[in-house]
């Protein structure tokens, strides 16, 4: 009788533990996938799906925009949309969106990170639960997250904004860069990759002399630019390659004595900077569809979630309307080339 008691209660735990197989005990930690099974492209794609849409911070007009991208991307696959997050572009501010988006069980998490590196405990703890995390914009730990939707090659979009500066001023004289946060992991790829290519000798006339952080606040961005112009009378040119800085910068320059002398360039909207590209601030300036960053992050989210893809390298899917993408290394799929906005073209873009 002992020994059958025994038994019974063994095969109790053992069902204990195998039952109940939820989000909380189906997902499987396995580099930035986050599956260890294999993916089937003809998987039906799953409806009624939860997106979480957490941004940099709240009210910023690109983040907006991207958010409807992920909201129209949401419909079409018949899921529920909702945007949330902090007023300040802090980490520690989203740490606490993120662990909110796990409790409602949400089926995935759509982030612009602050900061590579803080919000991954978090991050980590989330898909834990089984909720899928693709990073936007900005990316994260690449084994905090499943996937990263990267808005252009961090190569191209930093060696234009050199470009566009060194046209705008001749070639030659002192530059400085405004930023966003000091952390914001695609501000400092791309800021690196400028300094890389402001060391070749094409670049020789030109010469590097402050990077500043406007926090992606527009107040702060705004004073940022009057103290640089303070700091370097010298100063030729401003390259802002975060979308509040540029313009903060262009609304600055354009009432200040220094339109016309200082020029300015960097990521911005068109319906933001179209004021200033028209008055001649801007001469030219670079960005992206956001929309269409929102709609693909969401569409690969759902492809995640139905097993479509895994995140592995080499893998394929079809993004709705934007058609074909394949999965790089490190689980990164990058949304496009860049688009130049000028007095030209700019009238013909609404975002």
């Amino acid at each position: 009788m002992i020994r059958k008691l025994a038994t019974v209660t063994a095969l109790a735990l053992l069902l204990t533990a195998c039952g109940g197989t939820t989000k909380d005990s189906g997902a499987k930690q396995n580099g930035p996938s986050g599956s260890t099974g294999a993916a089937n492209a003809q998987a039906e794609l799953k409806t009624g799906l939860k997106f979480t849409y957490l941004p940099k911070a709240v009210n910023i007009p690109y983040f907006s925009v991207v958010g409807k991208g992920v909201e129209q991307a949401a419909g079409e696959v018949k899921g529920e949309y909702k945007a949330t997050g902090p007023s300040d572009a802090s980490a520690a501010s989203q740490v606490t969106y993120i662990n909110t988006a796990a409790q409602q069980r949400q089926d995935a998490l759509l982030l612009a990170a602050n900061d590579q590196n803080a919000v991954a405990p978090a991050l980590k703890a989330a898909r834990a639960q089984g909720m899928k995390v693709v990073t936007l914009d900005s990316d994260v730990a690449p084994d905090a997250r499943d996937l990263f939707i990267n808005q252009v090659d961090s190569t191209e979009i930093a060696v234009k904004q050199v470009e566009l500066i060194s046209d705008a001023i001749g070639g030659t004289g002192e530059i400085a860069i405004l930023s966003a946060t000091a952390n914001a992991t695609n501000q400092n790829a791309w800021i690196a990759i400028m300094k890389d290519e402001l060391a070749k000798p094409k670049y020789a006339g030109l010469k590097l002399v402050d990077t500043v952080y406007g926090n992606d606040e527009d107040q702060m961005s705004f004073q940022k630019t009057q103290g640089l112009l303070q700091a370097h009378p010298g100063l030729k040119g401003i390259i802002a390659p975060t979308t509040v800085g540029l313009a903060a910068a262009a609304r600055y320059l354009s009432s200040s004595e220094y339109k016309g002398k200082v020029a300015l360039t960097g990521l911005g909207t068109p319906n933001q900077l179209r004021e200033y590209v028209n008055d001649g601030t801007v001469k030219a300036l670079a960005l992206w569809e956001p929309a269409k960053l929102g709609y693909l992050a969401t569409i690969a989210a759902a492809s995640l979630i139905s097993g479509r893809i895994t995140g592995a390298e080499g893998e394929k899917f079809t993004a709705g309307s934007l058609g074909e993408y394949t999965i790089g290394k490190k689980a990164e799929v990058i949304l496009g080339p860049p688009t130049v906005f000028t007095k030209d073209n700019i009238g013909q873009y609404n975002f």
